[in-house]
């Protein structure tokens, strides 16, 4: 396993705490949570991308 160390502003280290112990997980586990889903985001926003400019390539060629 990969091993992260980050220092955060103290609102948002206090609102992490506080949102992990509303869903009974630690601090660690909601940080990583949320970075996968920040992942998983960006690789379908990729795949969106890259469908839209193939999708597209012709009327961008006629517009340039």
């Amino acid at each position: 396993m990969y091993k992260l160390e980050i220092t955060l502003p103290d609102d948002i280290a206090k609102k992490l705490q506080e949102a992990a112990t509303q869903l009974n997980i630690s601090p660690e586990e909601m940080a990583a949570d949320s970075i996968a889903e920040k992942l998983e985001r960006y690789a379908v926003y990729k795949s969106v991308a890259k469908h839209v400019l193939k999708k597209n390539s012709e009327l961008y060629k006629r517009l340039a």
